[in-house]
């Protein structure tokens, strides 16, 4: 799910979030002039993150892209956890978070619909599978624009 864009911000900072003793989840990037946000999602395993940890990759990463000016104008850099409502990025996520209920936004209508949610079967051949209503769907997994866990209390 990681677009073109996006590959090259993800080769660069992946190396140093990971060095860092984080896995970087995923990127999105919201461009609107001065006011486009970089927003990474940073995680690690067994504690969390808290935030001196998204200080802390912040600095790292704010230093490098001064250095490598990947993305041309202003914009604000926002790092964070992925929170209950994990956002889902990769093939690998969507096998992680298999049996848990997720909502999915699609980049155009299939159907008549581009918004789904349900339970997250898992994904096979670049397919995403989700139980919607009792029925098994499965979606592209480029056609994904938008993929979330949703919270279970």
């Amino acid at each position: 799910m990681i677009r073109q864009a996006d590959e090259r911000l993800h080769g660069l900072l992946q190396p140093v979030v990971n060095m860092m003793g984080y896995e970087l989840v995923g990127i999105e990037y919201f461009p609107s002039g001065r006011h486009s946000i970089l927003r990474l999602y940073i995680d690690k395993e067994g504690t969390g993150i808290g935030l001196e940890d998204c200080e802390r990759v912040s600095h790292q990463v704010s230093a490098l892209l001064d250095v490598e000016d990947p993305i041309p104008g202003h914009y604000h850099l926002e790092v964070s956890s992925p929170g209950l409502d994990r956002p889902l990025f990769t093939a690998e996520h969507f096998r992680r978070f298999s049996g848990r209920r997720v909502k999915l936004r699609l980049w155009a209508p299939r159907e008549g619909r581009r918004n789904y949610q349900g339970i997250l079967q898992g994904v096979q051949g670049g397919r995403v599978r989700v139980e919607v209503d009792g029925k098994c769907i499965d979606l592209p997994l480029e056609e994904i624009e938008r993929a979330r866990l949703v919270p279970e209390f």
